[in-house]
């Protein structure tokens, strides 16, 4: 007879169902042993070592946040891998993938295991990182792809600098052509974005930074890509994509693109959050008016978007007071992913299953994750544990960032994570870390 180190009893429970291919809600026994699930079952289970009632809440698989910056190394006065890691496992997120617009970027070996070495017993959940690509590495993106925890490879379109900018068709072609990894796409063309900048400068507000940010250089830049990504085979990852056109159009190219959306664009709109936040709501791409959140919010539910990711981003309110377009873009968001989106659950705009399938199956599938974002036998026994009826004002002084702050500072939300589990042990609970460091790094199927 098996003895689960760990049984998590009367848990209201999103599994994946293999039968029927998709993602129910079933209250459900989870025996737990050596880091894994083992068990699950309707029927109670006995002979454990540790047995948690949790009746009264839902356990989802643990959240994954595709798309953080935690700024380590170079800018680690902002953020760093042990807060952001902190700041996640807060809000209930238990596996991070990294970006590498860090400083020196991740562009090398020798810097992608710098990363891994400074996050090894100081995250505080699960981890990987995305490697850049660009001028000076694209000969070696087939290899560098393969490398152990690394969730991919990241090119900026625009929006970059250095050694990370892709801002013209051979160099996007000669990466496209070395791999066949997803490649994961900040997409905005450089070139439009330089020719308005004057309308930033002269506006020197930023209700001006969706105007300057058009929807046209998101689509100009996006074509390109899905044209690329057709002729060499490659399938793409489309991020934070916060225009209607843009989404309209990458709904007809699914074959080759999946897409990303933000808690930003589907809670947040212009003009009112520039004139409320100002620079705090300054993000690239910009956040725009309701009638892209009404079309973004169609495609969430119509199946255009596969993801939902933070794009956590955090500057310092020193940095964010300097006058607009001086203002560095950029908003912390892992910690409140979570709250936010269940509020919009619970306020009828998405189904709880749909929102657990863009924040563990979707990416899980996408990226190649191995054993994570799913409660099936067999996976890593990491579980966000959610209280659906818990009511809370979120407040800078909850933010465990470095940045200290939030654009959703005194906004009331219901439905809130209350726990979350690391490989079968419990690591946050009620707002408090209780078995601190015990991130590893992320698997994947290459």
């Amino acid at each position: 007879m098996k003895t689960y180190d760990l049984v998590l009893k009367n848990a209201s429970s999103l599994i994946f169902d293999t039968n029927q291919q998709k993602i129910i809600q079933s209250t459900v026994n989870i025996g737990i042993q050596n880091g894994k699930i083992s068990e699950i079952s309707t029927a109670a289970l006995s002979n454990f070592k540790e047995e948690k009632d949790l009746k009264g809440l839902t356990v989802l698989p643990g959240i994954i946040d595709s798309q953080v910056h935690f700024r380590e190394p170079g800018f680690t006065h902002k953020e760093d891998l042990e807060s952001g890691t902190r700041a996640a496992l807060l809000g209930g997120v238990t596996s991070v993938f990294e970006m590498p617009n860090t400083n020196p970027a991740t562009t090398t070996p020798a810097a992608f295991q710098d990363k891994l070495n400074r996050a090894q017993n100081r995250a505080h959940c699960h981890y990987a990182f995305f490697m850049g690509g660009g001028s000076q590495n694209y000969n070696e993106l087939a290899t560098y792809e393969k490398l152990p925890h690394c969730s991919g490879i990241k090119i900026f379109l625009g929006s970059s600098f250095g050694p990370l900018l892709v801002d013209n068709d051979t160099l996007l072609e000669n990466i496209l052509k070395n791999g066949h990894r997803r490649v994961i796409i900040h997409s905005e063309d450089e070139a439009r974005l330089l020719d308005r900048k004057s309308i930033a400068i002269e506006g020197a507000d930023p209700k001006y930074h969706p105007i300057w940010r058009d929807e046209e250089s998101a689509m100009i830049s996006t074509e390109k890509a899905v044209r690329l990504a057709k002729k060499h085979n490659r399938p793409i990852h489309i991020l934070h994509v916060s225009s209607s056109e843009e989404m309209a159009f990458l709904k007809r190219h699914k074959d080759i693109a999946s897409v990303e959306i933000l808690p930003q664009y589907l809670t947040l709109s212009s003009p009112e959050c520039y004139e409320r936040l100002g620079t705090l709501a300054q993000q690239n791409p910009p956040i725009r008016d309701k009638r892209h959140m009404e079309f973004l919010w169609q495609a969430v539910l119509n199946g255009t978007v596969d993801v939902i990711g933070s794009d956590h981003a955090p500057h310092t309110l020193e940095e964010k007071r300097k006058p607009y377009p001086q203002s560095p873009s950029g908003v912390p968001g892992v910690q409140t992913l979570v709250p936010l989106m269940l509020n919009h659950v619970n306020n009828k705009k998405l189904s709880l299953e749909k929102f657990v399938e863009l924040t563990t199956e979707n990416p899980r599938r996408l990226l190649q994750v191995k054993n994570k974002g799913r409660i099936e036998v067999g996976y890593d026994a990491d579980f966000t544990v959610v209280d659906m009826n818990k009511e809370v004002v979120i407040e800078n002084s909850w933010i465990a960032s470095k940045c200290g702050w939030t654009p959703y500072d005194g906004m009331k939300v219901k439905g809130w994570p209350v726990a979350a589990y690391l490989k079968g042990k419990l690591a946050m609970q009620d707002d408090t870390i209780v078995s601190a460091h015990q991130g590893e790094p992320v698997d994947f199927e290459v």
